[in-house]
């Protein structure tokens, strides 16, 4: 069934996200406070509010895709109030446990349900709606939901209560930041060891060292024709986004007492690779740095 949506954020992800959900025939208003955001969606046909309150006003559902959790809190005081009864407010940014618990409270304080769903799949997935989406929220929120993400997404997983999307994103995505950093550690290893690229890849994507870094992703030109790696490491998955959902865990880690040293050491890889001004790299462009031998 169509419903009327409203869409706030239209970064590299959402304007995708948001023109899927039209493509499936559902009537979108969106808002951005970039004007270069909005004016390239308005390009692609999206329907554009002078607000965000604008956008969500009268809407059934509202959808959320932004930077970090402060904007994400701060949207939502605004928004609620104004939102009608019944909506549901979907959160899909990638942000802090507390601030997304935080959310939850605001729209449960006006008795309304609400999602947090934070998404993996990259840019790619978002264009092609294939999408994996990590839920946390009531059982009514994740039925309510499940059919709206599904015009993004292929795979999409209720995690548990309001938190909990989050807590599988980052803990999914803190894996990811480990193994690609050993996968590229493998191939730079190989090399020295005058392996070629292909030879390692056919033995260890079919062995036990597979992984999705390896297999879908892999950081050497040749073997996975669709990686960045083939296209000099344009993203794809940026390195300055990896390392703001390693920091996120790190974070998380410190305030419940879990021990992930390789996570921290993941997280101080891709903050010096950040530093260096290569944030906007494919997070697999990290094997440039270890082939230099700053691996700290």
């Amino acid at each position: 069934m169509p419903h009327s949506i409203a869409f706030i954020g239209l970064g590299n992800m959402g304007l995708p996200m948001a023109l899927n959900l039209v493509a499936a025939g559902h009537t979108v208003t969106a808002f951005d406070l970039s004007p270069d955001a909005t004016a390239g969606a308005a390009a692609r046909g999206l329907a554009i509010a002078s607000s965000a309150v604008a956008a969500a006003r009268g809407a059934q559902i509202v959808i959320t895709m932004l930077p970090a959790g402060r904007h994400v809190v701060s949207v939502w005081t605004d928004l609620v109030p104004a939102s009608g009864e019944g909506t549901l407010f979907i959160d899909c940014s990638t942000i802090d446990v507390d601030s997304a618990r935080a959310a939850h409270a605001i729209a449960q304080a006006q008795g309304l349900v609400s999602l947090d769903a934070p998404v993996s799949g990259g840019t790619v997935g978002a264009s092609e709606a294939t999408l994996t989406f990590m839920c946390g929220g009531t059982t009514e929120g994740f039925a309510a939901a499940e059919p709206i993400l599904a015009a993004m997404g292929r795979r999409i997983v209720h995690c548990g209560a309001g938190g909990a999307g989050q807590a599988a994103k980052i803990c999914n995505n803190m894996i990811l930041g480990i193994s690609m950093i050993g996968v590229c550690e493998a191939f730079v290893l190989a090399e020295r060891l005058g392996l070629s690229h292909q030879a390692l890849f056919d033995v260890a994507s079919t062995a036990s060292g597979q992984c999705w870094s390896l297999t879908s992703y892999c950081p050497v030109p040749g073997p996975v024709p669709a990686a960045p790696s083939n296209r000099d490491y344009r993203p794809g998955f940026a390195a300055g986004l990896m390392l703001k959902d390693l920091t996120l865990a790190q974070d998380a880690a410190r305030s419940s007492g879990a021990q992930t040293p390789l996570g921290k050491h993941a997280q101080a890889l891709y903050a010096a690779m950040d530093a260096e001004g290569q944030g906007g790299v494919d997070f697999s462009g990290i094997i440039e740095r270890l082939r230099a031998g700053r691996a700290g």
